[in-house]
């Protein structure tokens, strides 16, 4: 698993070092011609935030550090995501909506949990027609926030052999509390009709 990780690690900084590259180029050619690429500044920005956070993943996982958990009001990291997501998914015609049912704080990894769900959005985003929901709600003493699509759902390909949620997924069980961890659940039929991503969190 740590060879794994070492192997992601380095992808990620190469991936980074594409970026700055990228970012300079925009900013010679915007110089030149007086144009602005305010979207792929966007873009760019948006990608080094999430490449940052993925090698704080790494960090937590290759060296079995502890998360920074603490109390955290569900609506405000549910309308983060939002922020982050709504205006490429607008581009896209994909009307993303929030139904959060969970008014109180609760104990997780900030940035960590914001990270899987962004990326749990910008893949339904991927497959969906014109709708995505992300809901949270509590349910037995546990924390259920989804991301949900009316796309075609999930291929025969089990989605649980993605390096991407693995990681996610023991992210997901780092989160422990009362003898409980915390899991990851993909399925198809959601209540829009497509795929399903749930975090479960203790």
């Amino acid at each position: 698993m740590h060879k794994l990780l070492d192997i992601l690690a380095s992808g990620v900084h190469d991936a980074k070092n594409q970026l700055f590259i990228a970012e300079s180029l925009i900013a010679a050619a915007e110089a030149k011609y007086g144009m602005t690429m305010s979207e792929a500044r966007y873009a760019i920005e948006a990608a080094g935030n999430r490449l940052s956070r993925t090698l704080a993943a790494y960090g937590v996982l290759r060296h079995d550090a502890t998360l920074a958990v603490t109390p955290v009001l569900v609506a405000d990291l549910c309308e983060e995501v939002v922020l982050a997501q709504k205006n490429h998914l607008t581009g896209e015609n994909i009307e993303l909506t929030v139904d959060c049912q969970v008014f109180d704080e609760w104990p997780l990894d900030r940035d960590l949990v914001t990270d899987m769900l962004n990326n749990a959005v910008q893949n339904a985003g991927r497959f969906a027609r014109s709708q995505i929901r992300l809901s949270a709600q509590e349910q037995g003493g546990w924390l259920l926030l989804s991301v949900e699509d009316d796309g075609s759902g999930f291929s025969a390909l089990p989605p649980e052999q993605g390096t991407g949620l693995m990681v996610a997924s023991r992210l997901a069980e780092l989160h422990a509390r009362k003898g409980l961890q915390g899991s990851l659940h993909l399925s198809n039929g959601g209540s829009l009709g497509g795929a399903r991503f749930e975090l479960r969190l203790p």
